[in-house]
């Protein structure tokens, strides 16, 4: 069957400000799928709550929304039981590198073949324009009307000390190159971040599309992703220019292969014994 970017369309309008950067990431994300010919119902998208977690809604896919910051996690069950499944995660700056964190650090320690797609803007925008992990210093925000007094997280910086099997970055300023990052991280076999660096229309007047246009520059051939001290030397290097592209990759197990290796089907296909389940819920009435 030829998948199409039809198979893909939901009835639900989305509810994003007019301009958001969610809007080409959503766009994108179709367009990636349709070109790894993956039918709606070989996907899950695993999110939690905010701008970001929405956009599965716009989506005809298989959806799991859960807590703030818990998608990773969810994702991660959701991967074991049903392997067949391809699991993209969508999350803000805030879910993702906040109060995912946690989730993160062991996700990229363990090596789900997962995705995880951070919609990174800066701020918590659903909730009005706050801080978020990733705010620059001496940003003036709501809550800090002074400004932001600690740094910001560098993801890529974290993601690629820890052995991360797969790091990207990109942005919802240029919607070709994230297609091309969206294909390379979903077909990537282990756990993939993208970091997509996301204008917020509504409250950052500073990171604007020209912003992104004009600073961000894809990474060369002279760049070797697979040298994690240069890939790390790079993220840590303040400059006017972006990198975006490929950062670092290396080749790890994949967790979870071994069960399935094990057992030759998803853990869903193998069934449950009620009879367990109830003894085991009777100890807690």
């Amino acid at each position: 069957m030829t998948v199409k970017l039809e198979d893909y369309l939901s009835q639900v309008a989305p509810a994003w400000c007019p301009g958001c950067g969610n809007f080409p990431i959503l766009e994108s994300l179709k367009k990636a799928l349709v070109e790894l010919e993956l039918a709606p119902e070989k996907v899950l998208v695993c999110t939690g709550i905010g701008q970001a977690p929405k956009l599965p809604h716009y989506l005809r896919v298989n959806t799991f929304n859960g807590l703030h910051g818990r998608e990773v996690a969810a994702a991660q069950g959701a991967k074991l039981a049903a392997g067949d499944l391809t699991v993209i995660i969508h999350a803000g700056d805030g879910g993702a590198y906040g109060e995912g964190g946690n989730h993160l650090l062991h996700a990229i320690r363990r090596n789900l073949d997962l995705t995880l797609v951070v919609h990174d803007n800066h701020f918590y925008a659903l909730t009005k324009g706050q801080a978020s992990p990733t705010t620059e210093a001496g940003a003036k925000v709501k809550l800090q009307p002074r400004g932001v007094g600690s740094r910001p997280l560098n993801p890529l910086a974290l993601a690629i000390s820890q052995s991360c099997s797969q790091v990207s970055q990109t942005t919802s300023a240029l919607p070709d190159h994230l297609t091309r990052t969206l294909v390379s991280a979903i077909g990537h076999r282990g756990f993939s971040l993208v970091n997509v660096l996301q204008p917020c229309v509504t409250w950052d007047k500073v990171h604007t599309y020209q912003y992104y246009q004009e600073r961000c520059r894809p990474l060369g051939a002279d760049h070797d992703p697979t040298d994690q001290l240069a890939a790390l030397g790079l993220v840590l290097k303040p400059g006017e220019r972006i990198p975006i592209g490929l950062i670092y990759t290396e080749d790890r197990p994949v967790y979870g292969e071994e069960l399935r290796a094990e057992g030759g089907r998803p853990l869903r296909e193998r069934g449950v014994e009620p009879g367990l389940v109830k003894g085991i819920m009777d100890r807690f009435r």
